[in-house]
């Protein structure tokens, strides 16, 4: 059912390890960040080793133990033959790319896309986000139908698109200083959560 596909609650005891892997990665960086972010309920965890087909936005309730999960698109700079996967991350203005590390929700405001939610680098790697407009917004290429078409989801200048009908969850639980953190998790056991972002940019 498409609508299965895009966002998937769990209990804390159905967890997959992969979802168990996601709320150790929002504990980790939430406890990270500090004082940095106002709200520590919720993290927004986007894995960008997972392909642009797949749910890879995912909200990690700390609260309750529970993972829902989104479809989100990546910056063409970090993908320029459109690939659907994501391949280098950059802080550079005008690389149109996606950037990784922890971010701050702001407050929403009205845009290109409509309403959208501002974010605040909290990294070295995404120091840069506010001042390249790096945002939180719907798009239409951000569909299921995208991907019924084309195998894979449009791109965005680097901002982190959620489809649509899915963009109210964010603007409901995630926006309002709360931690959105970005960067290549992937479904490997041996991952472990870093307190530091050390891969170069490319």
């Amino acid at each position: 059912m498409p609508g299965r596909s895009l966002a998937v609650d769990a209990s804390a005891s159905s967890l997959t390890p992969y979802e168990r892997k996601i709320m150790d990665v929002a504990a980790r960086q939430a406890e990270r960040v500090g004082n940095k972010v106002w709200r520590t309920d919720l993290v927004g965890v986007a894995d960008f080793a997972q392909p642009s087909w797949k749910p890879r936005l995912h909200f990690a309730n700390i609260e309750t133990g529970t993972v829902r999960s989104f479809l989100l698109a990546h910056g063409r700079g970090s993908d320029p033959e459109h690939s659907g996967w994501l391949q280098r991350f950059s802080n550079t203005p005008g690389s149109e790319a996606t950037s990784r590390g922890a971010f701050l929700t702001c407050e929403w405001y009205k845009g290109k896309y409509g309403t959208s939610i501002r974010l605040v680098g909290l990294d070295e790697d995404n120091s840069m986000a506010l001042q390249r407009a790096i945002v939180m917004h719907p798009a239409w290429y951000v569909d299921q139908t995208m991907i019924e078409k084309w195998g894979k989801l449009g791109r965005s200048e680097g901002c982190f698109a959620m489809s649509n009908s899915n963009f109210n969850e964010a603007l409901w639980h995630l926006s309002g200083g709360r931690l959105l953190y970005a960067d290549r998790i992937g479904e490997d056991e041996t991952w472990a959560a870093s307190p530091q972002i050390s891969e170069p940019e490319g």
